[in-house]
């Protein structure tokens, strides 16, 4: 066998190895992809039972070692409370669960992308990585106004995956506030016929 055929069975080689691994990745993200619309959909459930009070549909859960370790939606209103986020009440719970302050080894599953408190309290957590459902371009700081998840001054950084049921998670935030704007209505209109009788 002369030179260059030991050169391109090195090459073959090579490309074959490359191809292998480039499939290995793949089949990984697409795993890791159908597992974060697994518990998308459980935070989808908990923004829904925040509509049920009359909250804002926000819901998010905290998985560790594919175990849901804690669950919570946005309660402010119910609890009178500002710091009542979906994303506050779970990482409390969370660390209740597992008697720690520190969530390493967590991911956080949110419907909504966090505000500037809830992306500190991700990073003062230790949260290692976030899932975000739909962008929120008033209050977004994992990346729309600003991103306080990726600071290089901080002490610890998140993983952000984005746009996971991004339609989903959009629509139960749509309908909450369509229905919101068709009551106001109902109620403005209720109320103009009592003031002309």
């Amino acid at each position: 066998m002369d030179r260059k055929e030991k050169y391109e069975r090195r090459q073959a080689r090579k490309a074959e190895k490359e191809r292998a691994l480039e499939e290995a990745r793949l089949e990984q993200e697409r795993l890791q992809l159908k597992k974060d619309k697994k518990y998308m959909r459980q935070a989808i459930t908990q923004a829904k039972k925040a509509a049920a009070i009359g909250e804002v549909p926000i819901g998010c859960v905290i998985v560790k070692d594919d175990e849901v370790v804690a669950r919570g939606y946005n309660r402010r209103n119910a609890d009178h409370n500002t710091l009542s986020h979906a994303e506050t009440v779970a990482i409390r719970r969370a660390s209740k669960k597992l008697g720690d302050w520190r969530l390493e080894g967590c991911t956080m599953y949110v419907t909504l992308e966090p505000c500037q408190m809830c992306s500190g309290a991700l990073v003062q957590s230790r949260i290692d990585r976030v899932v975000i459902g739909c962008d929120n371009p008033k209050a977004g700081c994992a990346g729309s106004i600003l991103n306080l998840l990726d600071m290089p001054q901080f002490n610890h950084r998140v993983e952000i995956t984005r746009d996971v049921l991004k339609e989903e998670c959009s629509a139960v935030l749509t309908g909450f506030f369509k229905e919101l704007r068709e009551k106001k209505g109902r109620e403005e209109t209720g109320n103009e016929g009592r003031e002309e009788a």
